[in-house]
This record gives C-alpha cells, sequence and structure tokens, in this order.
C-alpha cells in the first residue's frame, strides 16, 4: 500500500473486530468495541472505512481456530483475491496446480461439490465484506452523523465514503451473482441477527448492483481524482460495462448498447495503456495510474498474508526457476498453464508479442500429472520486482497491486459488445482499440489485425487477461466452459478433456449455509 489513506489499514477498528496487520500491536479485547466507540467521530469512521477497503487485501485476526475473519478456513488461504482466482482460473484452460489440498483439485477436473471448502470460503468472504459495507453504510446515515454532532466537510467525506461503500459491496454482490447465481441479499436495512437473509435470484441481484451503481455514480469522485486504490466514477463505470458484457448470462437479456456506453465513459476520461506490457503486474505497479482504474492494494510490509499477489508470486515459482528473479525468498511450486493458453501466441518466449511471459525450461508443455509441477510451462507474469530489477519490500511477501480494472479490459468490452450488435459503437473504433493493445503487446504494428471476430477477442482477452480472473467467466459467455465445443487437458478430469453438466457454468451454494438458512435453494445440479 503505497499513498497515504491505504497506510491507515495498518491498524483499523470494527465493531466487533480489531484488525493489526503485523499481530504486533496491543489488541483492544473485542467485547470492548461497540459502534459508539468506533463511531464517534470523524477520524473514527475513516478507520471502520479503511477496514471495508482492507478486508479486500487481508484476512484478519487469528480466530480461535486459526482462520482469520472467515472460520472453516485456514486464514492463509482465506483472502479474497486467493480464492477467487482459483474459482475462475483453476476451472479453465489457464490454469492447473500441483497440490493435494482437499477440494482444490476439485476446481480443473470440474467435479465440485457444495461442500468443497474453497467453494465455501469465497462465498463467505464476499458476504463477510458485503457486511463490513452494510454496518459502515448504515451508520453513515444522515441521522446517524447527526446524532453525533458530525456535519459540514467532515460530512460530507462520510458520505463519499458511504458512495464508496456501495460500490464496494456492488462488486462483492457482482461477484456472487457471477459466481454463485442465486445468493441472500441483504442491506443495511437489515440487521444481523435479526433478519432471516432472504435469497434473490440472479436477475433481482443484477437489477440490484445496477441500481446501486447508478444511484452512487454522482457522490463518488470524477475519473483519476481520487487518493490511489479507492474508487471513482471510472471504477463504477468499469463494473457496469462488466455488467452489462455479461447480461444475457445473468438475465436472459442483452444489455450490448449499455456495455458500449459505459465503455464509452471510462475510454473517454482520460486513461492510456502504459509503455510496457510487462510492468502490469511489478512491485511498483502503483506507478500504472494511466491503465489501472481500480486496485486492490499490497504491500510486503504491511499487508502480510499468503493470499492477494503473494500467492500469485509464489505459486508459479518451482522446478529450476531462480526464486531470485520474481523478488521472493522461494517458490511454492503450484500453478502453472495448460498447452491452450501458451498456443495462443506466436512463439513461447515473448519475442514477438510481449505478453507470452512463461517459462518452459525442464517444464513439459503436456499434462500428464496434474500434480506434478514440471507439467505444464510456469507463468512469470506476476514479480515481486520492480521495473529496475530490484526486490520489492520483502521477499516473503509482494508489494504487487492486483488491478480488478483496468483500460485494456475496457477496450476489448467495446469491441466484442459491439461485434454482438451493440448500438453505439463502431467496429472501426473497436479495430483501433484492439490494435491499441497489440501495438503495446508486440513493441510496433507487426501485430495489428485489419479484421476481429468474437473468436478472436475471446483469444485475444486469454492473450491479454490470462491470470487475472476473467476466464471462466469468458468462457460461460462463449459458450465453452462446460461443452464439447472447446477442450482443454483434463477439462472434466479426463486427459484430453470432456464436456460436463451445464449446471456447473454456476457453483453451489455451500451446503453450511443451505443449512443455516432454511429458506436457502440450492442450485439446481448439486
Amino acid at each position: 500500500m503505497k499513498k497515504n489513506f491505504l497506510k491507515a489499514f495498518t491498524i483499523t477498528v470494527l465493531t466487533g473486530s480489531v484488525f493489526s496487520c503485523d499481530k504486533k500491536l496491543d489488541l483492544l479485547p473485542t467485547n470492548d468495541i461497540t459502534s459508539a466507540t468506533v463511531y464517534k467521530n470523524a477520524d473514527g469512521y475513516k478507520q471502520a472505512f479503511a477496514k471495508v477497503y482492507g478486508s479486500f487485501a487481508l484476512t484478519g485476526n487469528q480466530g480461535p481456530a486459526g482462520n482469520g475473519d472467515v472460520q472453516g478456513i485456514d486464514e492463509g488461504t482465506s483472502d479474497f483475491l486467493r480464492l477467487y482466482w482459483k474459482a475462475q482460473e483453476l476451472s479453465t484452460d489457464e490454469a492447473v496446480i500441483a497440490w493435494g489440498d482437499v477440494g482444490i483439485q476439485d476446481f480443473h477436473n470440474m467435479n465440485w461439490s457444495a461442500a468443497n471448502p474453497f467453494l465455501k470460503g469465497l462465498y463467505y468472504r464476499s458476504l463477510y465484506q458485503i457486511t463490513l459495507a452494510n454496518e459502515f453504510i448504515r451508520q453513515s446515515a444522515d441521522d446517524q452523523l447527526s446524532s453525533r454532532g458530525i456535519s459540514g466537510e467532515d460530512a460530507d467525506k462520510i458520505r463519499r465514503f458511504s458512495a464508496e461503500a456501495r460500490f464496494l459491496r456492488a462488486f462483492q454482490y457482482w461477484v456472487l451473482l457471477d459466481l454463485y447465481g442465486s445468493v441472500p441479499l441483504v442491506t443495511e436495512s437489515d440487521l444481523i441477527g435479526v433478519t432471516v437473509p432472504k435469497q434473490a435470484d440472479r436477475k433481482t441481484l443484477f437489477n440490484y448492483v445496477e441500481s446501486e451503481l447508478k444511484a452512487i455514480e454522482p457522490t463518488l469522485a470524477a475519473p483519476k481524482s481520487n487518493e490511489y486504490g479507492r474508487a471513482d466514477q471510472a471504477a463504477d463505470w468499469a463494473l457496469l460495462a462488466r455488467l452489462y458484457l455479461n447480461a444475457e448470462v445473468y438475465t436472459g437479456t442483452k444489455r450490448f448498447d449499455d456495455a458500449i456506453t459505459y465503455a464509452n465513459k471510462v475510454i473517454g476520461s482520460g486513461y492510456s495503456l502504459i509503455s510496457n506490457y510487462q510492468w502490469l503486474m511489478l512491485a511498483d505497479n502503483q506507478q500504472n495510474t494511466s491503465e489501472n482504474i481500480f486496485t486492490i492494494n499490497y504491500d510486503g510490509l504491511r499487508t502480510q498474508s499468503y493470499g492477494g499477489t503473494t500467492f500469485l508470486t509464489h505459486a508459479p515459482v518451482g522446478g529450476s526457476e531462480s526464486a531470485s528473479n520474481f523478488g521472493i525468498s522461494g517458490g511454492w511450486g503450484g500453478a502453472r498453464t495448460t498447452k491452450n493458453l501458451p498456443n495462443l501466441f506466436p512463439d513461447y518466449t515473448g519475442a514477438a508479442d510481449k505478453r507470452a511471459q512463461f517459462y518452459t525450461n525442464g517444464q513439459n508443455l503436456e499434462i500428464k500429472d496434474q500434480g506434478a509441477f514440471t507439467d505444464g510451462f510456469a507463468v512469470t507474469k506476476y514479480r515481486n520486482v520492480n521495473r529496475s530489477g530490484a526486490a520489492g519490500q520483502s521477499l516473503d511477501f509482494a508489494d504487487v497491486d492486483f488491478p480488478l480494472f483496468r483500460l485494456s479490459e475496457v477496450y476489448l468490452i467495446y469491441a466484442e459488445a459491439v461485434l454482438r450488435g451493440g448500438a453505439g459503437g463502431n467496429l472501426g473504433n473497436a479495430l483501433t482499440y484492439v490494435n491499441n493493445i497489440r501495438t503495446r503487446a508486440y513493441g510496433n504494428t507487426s501485430g495489428n489485425v485489419t479484421s476481429i471476430s468474437l473468436d478472436f477477442i475471446l483469444d485475444e482477452r486469454a492473450r491479454e487477461l490470462y491470470w487475472e480472473g476473467f476466464r471462466r467467466t469468458d468462457l460461460i459467455r462463449f459458450g465453452k466452459f462446460t461443452t464439447g465445443t472447446y477442450l482443454w487437458p483434463f477439462k472434466g478430469g479426463v486427459a484430453n478433456g470432456k464436456s460436463v453438466e451445464d449446471f456447473r457454468n454456476i457453483y453451489p451454494i455451500p451446503t453450511d449455509d443451505i443449512t443455516a438458512n432454511p429458506t436457502l435453494k440450492q442450485n439446481p445440479g448439486y
């Protein structure tokens, strides 16, 4: 975390929870913390607000079972990004993993159940972050501010904080909408322990996320004007564009016109691609503000966990790779890719298309054993070094920030929505945006194309966005996730790949939540 606002995350206090990121500071007993204590003044609000953001990057206190904020899963694996990445990437052609943790091989084999611990962890992590946002939004209502004597500039700042908390809540509801379909919908109006959460279907969730994002737009900071790592209007528009691109999957109704509208808003707000693709995921990528629209911020000294980009820098390093080249003390020998991803590039070395970041020495292109790290090329996209090659602040925990939204995705949303018949854009602009991406990738115009198709866009999204948490959603939108029209090694647990049941386009509601809330209905097929 490299800007002043986010450094405040080191110590934050929220109702019922106290957090110390390095666990070296004295902690107040949690039963002494009440809303009256936390929200007594503007400084207290900012501390609580920091926790809403910080929960994206951190896992909180060790609980009685060593589980941090989310019980029932090891704290080291329970952060949002690590769980989300597994669900979005390990289930596809872009990633396999060598480890034998209970449930982890279920992703690539596509045989997960409602008892899968990682799906349970992600589900509860998203709901936990929604709960934090709800509490902050509830306490930030005008009547609450008035009762605490907070007015003027302080009150205005808190109202903007509240709008950002609503954005973070909308983002997590989009995650649940995309992965789990129908989930409990709980807002600041629903008191914990009083209201039984009611399940909302996919269309209801879609409408809720859409309405929230539109409602907060006027209150959010203008694009590129907020503190680094905080949401602004461009982040709001980018999430709307992504939501609309997938609207037909979520609701059965196409919204490509709207995807173009909001992509245009982002594109017209002053963003530009950085000059070097290989700088995107480095330890000093806080410099990439021209391209990164909204990030989860990590700091090797202040956000020490085994999730996030620490996971993404360590897990793909093994075999004959030198850990020092990645700014880490040692690799974990876990994550690789199937042959489908490197085969999308002109060559594996990145000599032509610089986005091809693979380690091949001693690695087999073909995968015969998912548990053997040397089967499958390693991905070198995430490195805990800066642009000059110097290591980050810590060899154990990464400084690499993770962009949840960046300009390349928005360019590709625009292009795909145009190809799918959306109004408000044109093929000429779509081709220009794609070639902007490819000019950066090749370092010149040699990789530019004269025409594009939907199949090309799917492949280009893989080349540009691989290992950034998009692939499962993309394959579902293109009808290739569960079907036999597109196969990859060990899809469905078979060496050459096979189709699986279509119900696996949505993950199951965890068994624990079905048991705890009998009003919930399980997704079909589970």
